[in-house]
Protein backbone atom coordinates (compact mmCIF):
# COMPACT_ATOMS: atom_id res chain seq x y z
CA UNK A 1 0.00 0.00 0.00
CA UNK A 2 1.40 3.50 -0.93
CA UNK A 3 2.60 5.38 1.99
CA UNK A 4 -0.14 8.15 0.57
CA UNK A 5 -3.09 5.82 0.85
CA UNK A 6 -2.05 4.70 4.25
CA UNK A 7 -1.94 8.60 5.63
CA UNK A 8 -5.19 9.05 4.44
CA UNK A 9 -6.72 6.18 5.98
CA UNK A 10 -9.71 7.12 8.38
CA UNK A 11 -11.85 4.35 8.43
CA UNK A 12 -11.17 0.80 9.67
CA UNK A 13 -13.77 -1.75 9.17
CA UNK A 14 -13.36 -5.37 9.95
CA UNK A 15 -14.85 -9.13 10.01
CA UNK A 16 -14.16 -10.50 13.31
CA UNK A 17 -13.73 -14.55 13.14
CA UNK A 18 -10.28 -15.41 11.93
CA UNK A 19 -9.70 -11.72 11.24
CA UNK A 20 -9.53 -10.40 14.72
CA UNK A 21 -9.64 -13.80 16.32
CA UNK A 22 -7.22 -16.41 15.93
CA UNK A 23 -8.63 -19.80 16.48
CA UNK A 24 -11.69 -18.79 18.07
CA UNK A 25 -9.62 -16.08 20.69
CA UNK A 26 -9.62 -12.45 20.78
CA UNK A 27 -5.88 -12.01 21.77
CA UNK A 28 -4.75 -9.06 24.07
CA UNK A 29 -2.62 -8.05 20.96
CA UNK A 30 -5.54 -7.57 18.40
CA UNK A 31 -7.27 -5.90 20.86
CA UNK A 32 -5.06 -3.53 22.07
CA UNK A 33 -4.78 -3.18 18.14
CA UNK A 34 -8.48 -1.86 17.80
CA UNK A 35 -7.94 0.06 21.52
CA UNK A 36 -4.84 1.87 19.35
CA UNK A 37 -6.34 2.54 16.54
CA UNK A 38 -9.49 4.29 18.26
CA UNK A 39 -7.24 6.38 20.22
CA UNK A 40 -5.71 7.51 17.24
CA UNK A 41 -8.98 8.91 15.53
CA UNK A 42 -9.76 6.60 12.91
CA UNK A 43 -13.68 5.11 12.60
CA UNK A 44 -13.27 1.76 14.00
CA UNK A 45 -16.02 -0.66 12.66
CA UNK A 46 -16.17 -4.53 13.42
CA UNK A 47 -18.26 -5.86 10.49
CA UNK A 48 -18.94 -9.35 11.12
CA UNK A 49 -21.58 -12.18 10.96
CA UNK A 50 -21.80 -12.74 14.36
CA UNK A 51 -25.40 -12.58 16.41
CA UNK A 52 -27.63 -9.25 17.65
CA UNK A 53 -26.68 -10.73 21.23
CA UNK A 54 -22.99 -10.47 20.51
CA UNK A 55 -22.92 -6.91 19.23
CA UNK A 56 -24.86 -5.41 21.86
CA UNK A 57 -21.82 -6.24 23.96
CA UNK A 58 -19.49 -5.09 21.42
CA UNK A 59 -20.90 -1.79 21.08
CA UNK A 60 -21.35 -1.35 24.78
CA UNK A 61 -17.65 -2.23 25.34
CA UNK A 62 -15.02 -2.67 22.90
CA UNK A 63 -13.17 0.19 21.90
CA UNK A 64 -15.30 1.02 18.70
CA UNK A 65 -17.65 3.36 17.28
CA UNK A 66 -20.20 1.44 15.76
CA UNK A 67 -20.84 -2.67 15.12
CA UNK A 68 -22.61 -4.17 11.93
CA UNK A 69 -23.83 -7.92 12.13
CA UNK A 70 -25.36 -10.95 11.53
CA UNK A 71 -23.73 -10.30 7.52
CA UNK A 72 -25.68 -6.49 7.51
CA UNK A 73 -29.37 -7.20 9.33
CA UNK A 74 -28.33 -4.13 11.85
CA UNK A 75 -25.84 -1.75 13.04
CA UNK A 76 -25.65 -0.66 16.70
CA UNK A 77 -23.80 2.10 18.49
CA UNK A 78 -23.48 2.93 21.90
CA UNK A 79 -24.02 6.64 22.52
CA UNK A 80 -22.16 7.55 25.59
CA UNK A 81 -23.86 11.27 25.95
CA UNK A 82 -27.32 9.81 26.58
CA UNK A 83 -26.02 6.47 27.28
CA UNK A 84 -27.87 4.03 25.12
CA UNK A 85 -27.47 1.51 22.74
CA UNK A 86 -29.41 2.44 19.41
CA UNK A 87 -30.21 -0.13 17.09
CA UNK A 88 -30.91 0.23 13.13
CA UNK A 89 -32.65 -3.43 11.83
CA UNK A 90 -33.26 -3.85 7.62
CA UNK A 91 -36.68 -5.58 9.00
CA UNK A 92 -39.18 -4.54 11.17
CA UNK A 93 -39.52 -6.05 14.47
CA UNK A 94 -43.04 -7.80 13.29
CA UNK A 95 -41.17 -9.05 9.98
CA UNK A 96 -38.09 -10.54 12.10
CA UNK A 97 -40.73 -12.07 14.61
CA UNK A 98 -42.82 -14.05 11.35
CA UNK A 99 -39.42 -15.54 10.07
CA UNK A 100 -38.39 -17.32 12.83
CA UNK A 101 -40.04 -20.16 12.94
CA UNK A 102 -39.58 -20.51 9.25
CA UNK A 103 -35.63 -20.28 9.79
CA UNK A 104 -35.99 -22.62 12.59
CA UNK A 105 -38.04 -25.20 10.11
CA UNK A 106 -35.31 -25.02 7.48
CA UNK A 107 -32.53 -25.37 10.10
CA UNK A 108 -34.18 -28.35 11.18
CA UNK A 109 -34.59 -29.63 7.75
CA UNK A 110 -30.66 -28.50 6.97
CA UNK A 111 -29.09 -30.77 9.87
CA UNK A 112 -31.46 -33.69 8.96
CA UNK A 113 -30.28 -33.93 5.53
CA UNK A 114 -26.25 -32.83 6.25
CA UNK A 115 -24.93 -34.97 8.57
CA UNK A 116 -22.62 -33.68 11.02
CA UNK A 117 -23.89 -29.92 10.73
CA UNK A 118 -25.11 -28.35 13.62
CA UNK A 119 -26.89 -24.84 14.45
CA UNK A 120 -24.30 -22.67 15.40
CA UNK A 121 -23.85 -22.21 19.38
CA UNK A 122 -25.10 -18.55 19.22
CA UNK A 123 -27.88 -19.10 17.00
CA UNK A 124 -29.97 -18.10 19.92
CA UNK A 125 -28.93 -14.80 20.22
CA UNK A 126 -29.92 -14.31 16.26
CA UNK A 127 -32.60 -11.90 15.18
CA UNK A 128 -32.58 -11.82 11.59
CA UNK A 129 -30.49 -15.26 10.41
CA UNK A 130 -29.73 -19.29 10.53
CA UNK A 131 -25.74 -20.18 10.99
CA UNK A 132 -25.12 -23.55 10.35
CA UNK A 133 -22.05 -24.72 11.85
CA UNK A 134 -19.42 -26.48 9.44
CA UNK A 135 -16.37 -26.21 11.62
CA UNK A 136 -16.81 -24.03 14.89
CA UNK A 137 -17.89 -26.63 16.96
CA UNK A 138 -18.20 -29.68 14.86
CA UNK A 139 -15.53 -31.44 12.77
CA UNK A 140 -14.76 -30.01 9.51
CA UNK A 141 -17.42 -30.76 7.33
CA UNK A 142 -15.92 -31.06 3.53
CA UNK A 143 -16.38 -28.79 0.71
CA UNK A 144 -18.78 -30.41 -0.66
CA UNK A 145 -20.99 -30.72 2.45
CA UNK A 146 -20.56 -27.04 2.69
CA UNK A 147 -21.84 -26.64 -1.02
CA UNK A 148 -25.10 -28.38 -0.34
CA UNK A 149 -25.97 -26.61 3.03
CA UNK A 150 -25.81 -23.21 0.69
CA UNK A 151 -27.65 -25.26 -2.11
CA UNK A 152 -30.13 -26.17 0.74
CA UNK A 153 -30.82 -22.57 2.09
CA UNK A 154 -30.86 -20.69 -1.53
CA UNK A 155 -33.65 -23.76 -2.31
CA UNK A 156 -35.92 -21.86 0.11
CA UNK A 157 -35.47 -18.23 -0.82
CA UNK A 158 -32.86 -17.25 1.16
CA UNK A 159 -29.57 -15.10 0.71
CA UNK A 160 -26.49 -17.54 1.82
CA UNK A 161 -23.14 -16.61 2.65
CA UNK A 162 -19.73 -18.90 3.84
CA UNK A 163 -17.77 -17.80 6.52
CA UNK A 164 -14.78 -19.18 7.99
CA UNK A 165 -16.86 -21.40 10.50
CA UNK A 166 -20.84 -20.64 9.50
CA UNK A 167 -23.48 -20.61 6.81
CA UNK A 168 -25.03 -18.15 7.14
CA UNK A 169 -28.61 -17.59 5.58
CA UNK A 170 -31.25 -14.83 5.75
CA UNK A 171 -34.55 -13.33 3.91
CA UNK A 172 -33.39 -10.65 1.92
CA UNK A 173 -30.99 -9.16 -0.20
CA UNK A 174 -28.61 -6.72 1.91
CA UNK A 175 -25.04 -7.84 2.89
CA UNK A 176 -22.12 -6.32 4.72
CA UNK A 177 -21.73 -3.60 2.25
CA UNK A 178 -25.16 -2.26 2.40
CA UNK A 179 -25.54 -2.11 5.88
CA UNK A 180 -21.95 -0.33 6.30
CA UNK A 181 -22.93 2.32 3.63
CA UNK A 182 -26.49 3.05 5.68
CA UNK A 183 -24.17 3.54 9.07
CA UNK A 184 -21.58 5.61 7.22
CA UNK A 185 -24.29 7.70 5.92
CA UNK A 186 -26.83 8.26 9.13
CA UNK A 187 -23.79 8.28 11.99
CA UNK A 188 -20.77 9.74 10.13
CA UNK A 189 -22.71 11.57 7.39
CA UNK A 190 -19.77 9.64 5.18
CA UNK A 191 -20.74 8.80 1.73
CA UNK A 192 -18.89 5.76 1.28
CA UNK A 193 -19.19 5.74 -2.59
CA UNK A 194 -17.73 9.26 -3.18
CA UNK A 195 -14.81 8.67 -0.77
CA UNK A 196 -14.06 5.02 -0.20
CA UNK A 197 -10.29 5.34 -0.67
CA UNK A 198 -10.09 6.70 3.34
CA UNK A 199 -11.17 3.08 4.33
CA UNK A 200 -9.70 0.03 4.82
CA UNK A 201 -11.63 -3.20 5.32
CA UNK A 202 -10.26 -6.49 6.61
CA UNK A 203 -11.21 -9.78 6.08
CA UNK A 204 -11.08 -13.37 5.77
CA UNK A 205 -13.35 -15.38 3.75
CA UNK A 206 -15.93 -15.53 1.06
CA UNK A 207 -18.67 -13.78 3.09
CA UNK A 208 -16.94 -10.86 2.84
CA UNK A 209 -16.38 -11.02 -1.26
CA UNK A 210 -18.88 -7.66 -1.61
CA UNK A 211 -16.87 -5.48 0.86
CA UNK A 212 -13.40 -6.95 -0.99
CA UNK A 213 -14.14 -5.73 -4.70
CA UNK A 214 -16.04 -2.66 -3.27
CA UNK A 215 -12.73 -0.82 -1.09
CA UNK A 216 -9.99 -0.52 -3.52
CA UNK A 217 -7.68 -0.65 0.59
CA UNK A 218 -9.58 -3.93 1.24
CA UNK A 219 -7.18 -6.25 3.01
CA UNK A 220 -7.27 -10.11 3.97
CA UNK A 221 -5.22 -11.22 6.30
CA UNK A 222 -3.08 -14.24 5.46
CA UNK A 223 -5.80 -17.02 5.81
CA UNK A 224 -7.72 -15.52 3.15
CA UNK A 225 -5.80 -17.71 0.81
CA UNK A 226 -8.05 -20.71 1.44
CA UNK A 227 -10.68 -19.56 -0.11
CA UNK A 228 -9.26 -17.23 -2.93
CA UNK A 229 -10.70 -19.80 -5.39
CA UNK A 230 -14.31 -18.40 -3.94
CA UNK A 231 -14.00 -14.62 -4.53
CA UNK A 232 -14.51 -12.90 -8.02
CA UNK A 233 -12.86 -10.03 -7.06
CA UNK A 234 -10.12 -10.80 -4.35
CA UNK A 235 -9.05 -7.49 -1.74
CA UNK A 236 -5.64 -5.66 -3.26
CA UNK A 237 -3.77 -6.47 0.07
CA UNK A 238 -2.78 -9.52 1.86
CA UNK A 239 -1.21 -9.54 5.49
CA UNK A 240 1.85 -11.85 5.73
CA UNK A 241 0.57 -13.30 9.45
CA UNK A 242 -2.67 -15.19 9.65
CA UNK A 243 -6.22 -14.33 11.55
CA UNK A 244 -5.50 -12.04 14.67
CA UNK A 245 -1.65 -11.31 14.22
CA UNK A 246 -2.48 -10.11 10.56
CA UNK A 247 -4.63 -7.31 11.81
CA UNK A 248 -2.32 -6.10 14.43
CA UNK A 249 0.03 -6.21 11.36
CA UNK A 250 -2.51 -4.02 9.30
CA UNK A 251 -2.52 -1.91 12.74
CA UNK A 252 1.25 -0.90 12.52
CA UNK A 253 1.40 -0.27 9.44
CA UNK A 254 -1.44 2.19 9.43
CA UNK A 255 -0.36 3.90 12.47
CA UNK A 256 3.43 3.89 11.45
CA UNK A 257 5.01 7.49 12.53
CA UNK A 258 1.56 8.71 14.35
Amino acid sequence: MPDAVRRGIRCVLTDIDDTLSSEGKLTAEAYSALQRLHAAGRIVVPVTGRPAGWCDHIARMWPVNAVVGENGAFYMRYDAATRKLLRRFVATDAERRAQRARLAAIGAQILQEVPGSALASDQHYRETDLAIDWCEDVPPLPRAAVDRIVALMQAQGMTAKVSSIHVNGWFGDYDKLAMTRTLMREVFAQDIDAGRDVFVFAGDSPNDAPMFAFFPNAVGVANLRRFLDRIATPPAYMTTRQAGAGFVELADFLLAGT
